[in-house]
């Protein structure tokens, strides 16, 4: 679908590069742009287990699709050589810091005087605005801590827990990609490209929008409980008796409340005063929440799934990324892709999020190998190879 759409991408790590590997997957020439050491994430597995671990899957996920050169932007030549790059592209993802991308003449006023047409896309901590425009932020601070998700996930009185591997930089890499499309379609309109901005910071919050806006609503927000005080004891995880746990939900029905407590095994607590009320349950949850343990820890999950799904409600069973890989309705759902290794076969991958007419989207290639396409790229710039070669001596290219 985006086929001919050009992209320079020169950024590390996580959140930028999944933007431009799903725009990759949707048709896209990406370019990746790295320093001649590699991006860090290629070490992310070396010396972190006494099993010798082979390969990098977290690099591989978010890299698939690409091209890749390996740069020095702060020799002179090199960020030169990044300039002609992006005069030529449709799009400039960067999560590099401002002041950097100044001092390399790679800032957004710079590159879009040179071409007007350009989508200059900035990922960021924090933003481009405000005093800390420069400070460095990975998910785990910006995303998770500083936008108020690490307080409300945490029960009430129970300490902060890290955030997984890259959530928040997957979540602000889509987010980006909707942004890079919408100034796409702008411009086949206006005939002139615009900075778009997302930030980890921004995007964590707008994760967070009901409780935020609820917070700045009423000026007062409640905490989480923990699992044993649920608010609402129908809404909440339960151990099965195989040691499996599920999570059942009601919707916003009157029905679903009673059809759970039948269902559960409890029809009399529609009669019990303690429950009448929403006011009522949530005050007496402890209770509620202990009669539900002890039925459900009669049955195994797939008792319960047949029981639950023959009364038509909601529910799922929490699963372990190993159970998830081998989940029939993941992979029937389009979860899973097969990616090219590079030796003419193909290993299973995750699909990025959006499916197009059913049909699963493959994945030109797999990850570059650092500075694997530098000479075609440069190639297709108009360097000969006697300047290529040049380039390379003086440590300017790889």
């Amino acid at each position: 679908m985006l086929e001919g759409v050009k992209i320079v991408e020169l950024a590390t790590y996580m959140a930028a590069p999944s933007a431009a590997m799903v725009l990759s997957d949707w048709g896209a020439d990406v370019i990746k742009i790295e320093e001649l050491g590699g991006d860090p994430v290629r070490k992310a597995f070396q010396g972190v287990s006494r099993n010798k671990l082979t390969g990098n899957p977290m690099f591989a996920f978010d890299n698939r699709g690409k091209r890749g050169v390996a740069i020095n932007i702060r020799d002179a030549a090199g960020a030169k050589i990044v300039r002609e790059m992006i005069s030529k592209a449709d799009v400039f993802i960067t999560n590099v810091r401002p002041a950097a991308l100044k001092r390399a003449g790679l800032d957004y006023e710079t590159i879009s005087a040179a071409n007007p047409r350009l989508i200059y896309s900035s990922v960021t901590g924090y933003g481009l605005q405000g005093e800390e425009t420069n400070r460095p932020g990975f998910d785990i601070v910006a995303f998770w801590a500083r936008s108020g998700l690490a307080r409300m996930i945490a029960p009430k009185g129970a300490d902060p827990i890290p955030i997984r591997a890259a959530v928040g930089d997957h979540i602000t890499g889509i987010t980006t990609v909707s942004g890079i499309l919408a100034a796409l379609y702008a411009r086949d309109r206006s005939g002139r490209g615009m900075l778009v901005e997302t930030s980890l910071l921004r995007t964590g919050i707008f994760a967070l929008a009901s409780d935020m806006a609820t917070q700045m609503h009423f000026g007062k927000l409640s905490s989480t409980p923990p699992r044993e005080r649920a608010d609402e004891a129908t809404r909440n995880f339960y151990k099965t008796s195989d040691g499996e746990w599920l999570m059942l939900i009601p919707r916003g029905n009157k029905t679903d409340f009673g059809d759970i407590c039948k269902v559960v095994g409890h029809p009399e607590i529609l009669d019990d005063p303690r429950f009448k009320t929403p006011i009522d349950r949530k005050e007496n949850a402890a209770v509620m929440v202990k009669m539900f343990d002890e039925s459900i820890a009669k049955r195994t999950l797939a008792e319960w799934g047949k029981i639950f799904d023959a009364a038509d409600l909601v529910w799922a069973p929490v699963l372990h990324p190993s159970q998830v890989v081998v989940d029939p309705q993941a992979h029937a759902s389009g979860s899973f892709i097969d990616v090219p290794d590079g030796q003419g076969g193909t290993v299973k991958g995750i699909a990025s999020p959006v499916r197009f007419n059913g049909e699963a989207i493959i994945p030109k290639r797999p990850m570059p190998e650092p500075g694997q396409h530098t000479s075609e790229v440069l190639g297709e710039l108009g360097y000969d190879a006697a300047a290529i070669e040049k380039l390379r001596a003086g440590g300017v290219i790889n």
